[in-house]
């Protein structure tokens, strides 16, 4: 794997890490006030947020054209 892709698969790793849980926290808080959680909705909503900050990532990653200069 070349240097460039690396940095790509690191950047977008984390970015997608930091939104599933994000999105499991925001998925458990609104689920409690409703008083019982949903785990197969945190879940599932968790996993698809990931999979959509991995596509979005591909359009480019602030972090990495930030590096540059």
């Amino acid at each position: 794997m070349n240097k460039k892709l690396k940095k790509w698969v690191l950047a977008a790793g984390i970015r997608a890490a930091r939104t599933v849980s994000q999105t499991a926290v925001a998925t458990i808080g609104t689920s409690a006030v409703l008083s019982e959680v949903n785990w197969v909705a945190v879940i599932s909503s968790s996993v698809l947020a990931g999979i959509l900050s991995l596509l979005t990532s591909t359009a480019g990653l602030p972090e990495l054209d930030a590096s540059r200069g």
